[in-house]
């Protein structure tokens, strides 16, 4: 886990270029739901020492409408749902159901354990995803078993290219390869099922997803985000600096920060000084 030491944003460093603008974590909605919504137990009465509360189960982070929030934008592109969130031990979401979404799920820390209406059940670790197409219908849950080290994961909904498909599940293991791929590498993680490059997870939209972990002041190899392409990033840990498009002007992104980009765009990323772990969703405009 990468922790975000004192580096600062400057006025200069906020300066949006014309294919970069950055959504600052301040602009997040942080959400932490009445337990109920999510199948779980009420909240304790007072007098209570333990049971589900809004403080000991979860904390998240939308970056679009969800739930309760409404006020924000709905989505971009085809990325609907971007939901940062962080669930304490022993706690987790009851089985609810979906349809009709491309639900992606990548784990930056902890264990994440999975149950579905298919028979699935599985726990996934940091730098894993899980996935499920929800096409007719599916029920899930997902728990944090562990007694006392908490679960970061990020969940994305992506709009399916067709409504009406077959439920299906899949993961990809956050082994010691996988590692290996994103350390100070672009890796593509999530591809389209109909397009050319059969990624370990596949989804039914033109949509694309890629990690990359940098070591302290390390660069990544340039991403070309192609003209009628688009891109949503989010910095997961640490700090890194986008360089901009003409200026040369670099953008600073902090932990929980994320950019929004336009193609053209070379994009090469600098890594702060106690390195950075970004997450790219690129799709179609």
């Amino acid at each position: 886990m990468i922790c975000c030491s004192g580096v600062t944003r400057s006025a200069k460093d906020e300066q949006t270029s014309t294919n970069i603008k950055v959504v600052p974590e301040e602009a997040l909605f942080k959400s932490e739901p009445e337990p109920h919504w999510f199948g779980n137990e009420p909240n304790p009465t007072p007098g209570q020492r333990d049971g589900w509360s809004n403080k000991n189960w979860l904390k998240s982070r939308f970056h679009f409408n969800f739930a309760e929030y409404s006020h924000g934008p709905s989505s971009f592109g085809v990325l609907r749902v971007m939901n940062d969130d962080l669930v304490q031990p022993m706690r987790g979401f009851g089985s609810h159901p979906h349809r009709d979404m491309e639900i992606v799920t990548f784990i930056v820390d902890g264990q994440l354990t999975h149950k579905d209406s298919t028979g699935t059940e599985e726990t996934i670790g940091r730098g894993s995803i899980q996935f499920m197409t929800a096409g007719t219908g599916i029920r899930h849950s997902e728990h944090n078993l562990q007694p006392r080290t908490p679960l970061r994961f990020v969940q994305m909904w992506v709009v399916p290219r067709r409504r009406g498909l077959r439920p299906n599940y899949g993961s990809m293991l956050g082994d010691e390869m996988a590692a290996a791929s994103r350390r100070d590498h672009w890796a593509q993680v999530v591809s389209d099922v109909e397009g050319p490059v059969p990624a370990p997870v596949q989804i039914n939209q033109d949509c694309s997803m890629f990690v990359a972990e940098l070591s302290p002041n390390a660069s990544a190899p340039s991403f070309d985000l192609q003209d009628g392409r688009q891109a949503y990033m989010l910095c997961l840990e640490g700090t890194v600096w986008i360089r901009g498009d003409e200026g040369g002007k670099h953008i600073l992104l902090r932990r929980h920060d994320a950019a929004e980009l336009t193609g053209g765009l070379a994009l090469d990323l600098l890594a702060g000084p106690e390195g950075t772990f970004a997450l790219l969703v690129e799709m179609s405009r």
